[in-house]
């Protein structure tokens, strides 16, 4: 039987599109699930490489021992400036800076021709009104002879009395002055008073000189002290007598004894802060004059919760608010947490404000962190095991 003749349909342009757009919903719909898994696949790797290793700090104590730090320089607590008690030309200094001297020590010596020549003079004067004294004393003599006799009227006696009580208060002025330019000529020398170290020099040979001018600045080595400023909100915290540590830039791992003599009571016009001294008690041979030195004291009100410096951090918006960044332990994910910062402590640590004790803080790298971003605990006594680290993703 032959077959029934069925006109074929001319396949349009619409029907081909449908097709093919049902044909890609099909595959849409089957790589649908595909795409969804290789998409956490791919955030689960990201969110792994993004995840920094970090160095943490655990808040043990809530309760701290505050020290105050404070520069300072080593001086000798009796410096003189030593000078000559007449004027004139230098003639020649014996010492130099540095130079250690004995008591009764030649420092310098002046020009003295003209302090010899004023000698010479006064005892020239001297011996003439001497002579004079002499001569009126044995002529009273002979006046009070004839008064008894009553050969002179008592007048004439009382007149030669007078010259001889005036040359002879003459002769007592010359030897006065005579002793006070023999007194100027030793003037002419300059000797150390004391033991002790030449600190300073202020003069040269041959330059003229007035009196009282400096010449030699010279230390006393039995006492030395610390010379330092403390800043007015500081300075209630420090106490005459107070004993206090000091640390030598030399040598900072000693720390040596000393104590606070006194307190300056007003301030430096130009830095409004005051000058406080504290003798040393220990350590003087160590103590070389103009060392640098660090006065630690111990703050009496110093309280709270003491972190690293490290751990501190400010944004680049923001430098007046100081962040540090806490640890959720279980997520193994930071956050920034704001703080008040306080005093520096010993230890380059740091007195904070708005923490509690057993919370976990990064304290290294924390520039490079972001808020919320995951990180790599180190493997310690009393933290999660694995947090942060590929094993626990």
């Amino acid at each position: 039987m032959p077959k029934p003749n069925i006109p074929l349909m001319p396949i349009t342009l619409d029907r081909l599109q449908l097709r093919y757009t049902n044909k890609g919903r099909l595959l849409a719909m089957l790589l649908l699930p595909l795409t969804i898994s290789s998409g956490c696949s791919d955030q689960d790797k990201q969110t792994q490489a993004a995840s920094r290793p970090v160095k943490v700090f655990r808040i043990e104590d809530a309760s701290t021992v505050g020290v105050m730090s404070f520069a300072g320089e080593v001086r000798a607590r009796i410096e003189t400036p030593l000078s000559f008690r007449v004027g004139g030309k230098l003639l020649d200094r014996k010492v130099d800076i540095g130079d250690q001297v004995r008591k009764g020590q030649l420092l310098a010596i002046l020009d003295d021709n003209d302090y010899r020549l004023a000698v010479q003079g006064l005892k020239a004067q001297l011996a003439s009104a001497q002579a004079d004294s002499n001569f009126l004393r044995d002529d009273l003599a002979r006046y009070r002879e004839l008064l008894a006799q009553q050969v002179i009227s008592p007048p004439e006696f009382e007149r030669h009395e007078t010259a001889y009580t005036t040359a002879r208060e003459r002769t007592a002025a010359l030897e006065a002055q005579l002793g006070q330019a023999l007194n100027q000529l030793t003037y002419t020398e300059l000797h150390a008073d004391r033991d002790g170290v030449v600190t300073a020099l202020a003069v040269e040979a041959g330059q003229v000189l007035a009196a009282g001018q400096a010449v030699v600045t010279l230390a006393q080595l039995d006492e030395k002290e610390i010379h330092f400023d403390v800043p007015e909100h500081r300075l209630a915290e420090i106490q005459r007598q107070q004993a206090v540590n000091v640390s030598l830039w030399s040598d900072d791992k000693r720390l040596l004894k000393a104590k606070i003599r006194e307190i300056s009571s007003a301030a430096d016009p130009a830095s409004r802060t005051y000058r406080v001294k504290a003798t040393l008690l220990e350590g003087l041979d160590a103590a070389q004059l103009g060392m640098t030195a660090t006065i630690h004291i111990a703050a009496n009100t110093a309280s709270g919760i003491a972190i690293p410096l490290s751990a501190v951090h400010t944004p680049q918006n923001r430098t007046d608010h100081p962040l540090v960044w806490l640890v959720d332990e279980q997520a193994a994910t930071v956050k920034s947490v704001p703080v008040r910062l306080g005093e520096t402590l010993a230890g380059e640590r740091i007195a904070v404000e708005g923490l509690v004790t057993g919370q976990l803080l990064v304290s290294a790298g924390v520039q490079r962190l972001a808020e919320g971003q995951a990180v790599r605990l180190p493997e310690q006594q009393g933290l999660p095991k694995g947090n942060g680290s590929k094993e626990g993703l």
